[in-house]
């Protein structure tokens, strides 16, 4: 199945604590059905003090099911993704505008 979401994707948060923020994917675990997205879903971390980083209580973003994300739009609105071919190539397309992505 293709990836409908992507690294560098610009999102908004569907359900949840933090429903309504916006943020970017900094990672996707396909398998797990997951991504990290910058400043969303944040947990406190304690870890110990190594020699290249200050310990403490750090803030983290954690993972947050791809289910709970939509894609945002040229216009800034969520958006369900698409796919379409131009020519050989197959490209995802935002449902609510239909422009590529």
């Amino acid at each position: 199945m293709a990836a409908k979401l992507k690294k560098g994707d610009k999102v908004v948060v569907l359900t949840g604590k933090d429903k309504g923020k916006q943020g970017e994917i900094s990672s996707v675990n396909p398998t797990a059905g997951k991504a990290v997205v910058d400043g969303i879903n944040m947990a406190i971390r304690h870890t110990k003090q190594s020699q290249n980083e200050q310990g403490g209580r750090i803030p983290k973003a954690m993972p947050i099911d791809l289910s709970n994300l939509a894609l945002l739009d040229g216009n800034g609105k969520a958006t369900r993704v698409g796919f379409r071919m131009d020519g050989d190539a197959k490209v995802r397309f935002a449902k609510t505008t239909g422009e590529a992505i």
